[in-house]
């Protein structure tokens, strides 16, 4: 049997509990928050489809995504939120991802689009 490990965006709840259930099934992030934290879980695990999936229709880039396989991501930082609940329809996320030898810094906008959250754009913020 394999040990349990947290998921990569940061929460105590394993990865199938947690960003695991957006990425294999019908069930969408809550919040924009959520999303954030399961798109940067797919980056880690190399998850293009849902990266695409959850980009909005306006902005998804029309290629493939190519990841990088030799990217090795070590940790995510939500730092601010804004809106992004079930009362918005729209919202901010704030984080910083780390990566072997650096880090993101960025302001991501979401939108509501058939009612579940998705990626807007982002912009980087210098440190």
């Amino acid at each position: 049997m394999t040990p349990r490990t947290n998921c990569p965006c940061g929460l105590p709840q394993p990865y199938e509990e947690c960003c695991g259930r957006y990425h294999s099934g019908p069930a969408t992030a809550p919040t924009a928050e959520a999303l954030m934290r399961s798109r940067y879980t797919a980056f880690v695990r190399l998850n293009a489809p849902y990266l695409l999936r959850s980009w909005h229709p306006r902005t998804r880039p029309a290629d493939p995504l190519d990841l990088d396989p030799g990217m090795r991501w070590t940790g995510l930082e939500i730092l601010e939120t804004g809106g992004g609940t079930a009362f918005h329809s729209a919202g901010t996320v704030t984080f910083r991802a780390s990566y072997k030898g650096g880090a993101i810094h960025e302001r991501s906008r979401f939108e509501r689009v058939d009612g579940a959250w998705v990626y807007l754009d982002g912009e980087f913020i210098d440190d």
